[in-house]
């Protein structure tokens, strides 16, 4: 009887885990449809924008503005520094969602150094900061109030320090290490190289259209680059929060899907036992009465 109390707390304590992440998944269901609304929204600015810069990009306007022009490497005379901004959530259960963005920002941390740069991380997330702070790295700047709902307002203070650096010619390199939302299921990371920024390709070849401009391409590109700038901050921010939704829903649906096979497991063994059980104890009474009989 102790065996069959025993499995019958497993069972409850296994039905009460299913609930909970039962409970995650409905949440990061409704979490993730928002966040997905958001990215969707953010998509045709940014092809816009990107275009607008496309139309404008001349080779002289690469050189006239800090933001585009392409430092020298360190081993050539360029800035010795780079800085790498990475985003991961503030909680975790959400598989290998945190995981796989550590790693490739250890990947393009080890990348730039062997490059030359001394590199300067930016965390934003619990997850990520945690873990730099466990291997002892000094992080240039933390951000743990941001969460599932950034703004552009949280894109235009992450970018504020590297983009000021950059232009000042402190700064060779920024890139960002995010989610890229692709589907629920489907949220790998990237690097995107924020500076220098790299002219779109309808810039580099083909026909220019022929507009009249007022103000000039370069009073317009002084506008514009900046905000491309914050434009792919807020992009990694939303389409990252959106991957974590996504992660956290699969995870935890897979853990509910995993209990429902286990309590199945166990309620087979419980009620083999308590079968085996009730056999004996029916042989144990016909032996005796076949005992008294005789």
């Amino acid at each position: 009887m102790a065996k069959s109390r025993a499995l019958k707390g497993r069972i409850r304590s296994v039905q009460n885990t299913r609930k909970i992440t039962r409970t995650m998944e409905l949440v990061s269901a409704s979490k993730l449809k928002r966040a997905t609304d958001r990215v969707v929204a953010a998509r045709p600015y940014t092809k816009a924008l990107t275009e607008v810069i496309a139309d404008l990009v001349t080779p002289e306007l690469v050189e006239r503005f800090p933001l585009l022009r392409r430092p020298a490497t360190p081993d050539k005379g360029g800035p010795a520094r780079a800085a790498v901004l990475l985003i991961t959530s503030n909680r975790g259960l959400a598989g290998g969602f945190n995981s796989n963005l550590i790693k490739e920002a250890r990947r393009r941390i080890e990348a730039l150094e062997r490059a030359g740069y001394t590199v300067d991380l930016h965390a934003v997330g619990k997850k990520g900061i945690g873990y730099f702070r466990y291997l002892g790295r000094t992080l240039a700047s933390q951000r743990l109030d941001i969460g599932d709902k950034p703004t552009a307002e949280h894109a235009a203070e992450l970018v504020a320090g590297p983009m000021a650096a950059f232009e000042a010619g402190e700064l060779g390199v920024f890139e960002i290490v995010a989610a890229r939302f692709q589907s629920a299921i489907s949220t790998p990371p990237v690097t995107v190289t924020v500076l220098p920024i790299a002219p779109p390709e309808a810039a580099k070849a083909g026909p220019r259209p022929d507009f009249i401009l007022k103000p000039a391409a370069d009073a317009i590109l002084e506008q514009l680059l900046p905000l491309y700038v914050r434009n792919l901050a807020y992009r990694a921010l939303v389409e990252t929060a959106a991957g974590e939704h996504g992660a956290r829903r699969s995870a935890m649906k897979n853990a509910t899907d995993n209990a429902g096979e286990i309590i199945q497991i166990l309620t087979r063994t419980y009620n083999r036992q308590r079968q085996a059980a009730i056999t004996q104890e029916i042989a144990e009474i016909v032996g005796g009465a076949s005992a008294l009989q005789g």
